[in-house]
């Protein structure tokens, strides 16, 4: 079965607590639930961590380029802020697709730059939970070459 990584950043593992306003009810475990079922669904297998630490993320987008055909990333304020995720994401060379649940351009200013961005295939934002299946089936056509980006 073809992997994927799905990476997740700082301040996610307190999903369902942090700002349910902005981020919804649902944790992280549930989101993995969701991935995994979806990614069965598309003959996926995933591989899914988080991290609070910018070098970890770093070191799991390196392991990706040896074990996974593709990362989905969610790197939180990382986005905005890390050159060191965008750089290693161009080095390894895979598809990613960028996640955020909620709309980064309805929100604070400094979220609408993304140094993520210029290194992924593509971007989904703003659908809760279902940004993470969305971002899956994306690359499954993108691995299929169904959909290039």
């Amino acid at each position: 079965m073809t992997t994927v990584y799905i990476l997740n950043g700082p301040n996610l593992n307190l999903l369902g607590l942090r700002e349910p306003e902005i981020y919804g009810h649902d944790t992280l475990a549930g989101i993995e639930a969701r991935c995994r079922a979806k990614a069965k669904q598309l003959g996926l297998e995933v591989v899914f961590r988080q991290t609070n630490v910018e070098g970890e993320l770093v070191n799991q987008i390196h392991e990706a380029r040896e074990k996974a055909k593709g990362i989905i990333i969610n790197a939180g304020a990382y986005t905005h802020t890390s050159v060191a995720l965008h750089d290693a994401l161009r080095a390894v060379a895979l598809p990613a697709i960028e996640v955020h649940l909620s709309n980064v351009y309805r929100r604070e200013a400094f979220r609408h730059h993304s140094y993520i961005s210029p290194a992924a295939h593509g971007v989904i934002c703003g659908f809760g939970p279902q940004s993470y299946e969305l971002a899956l089936e994306g690359l499954a056509a993108i691995l299929n070459n169904k959909g290039k980006a």
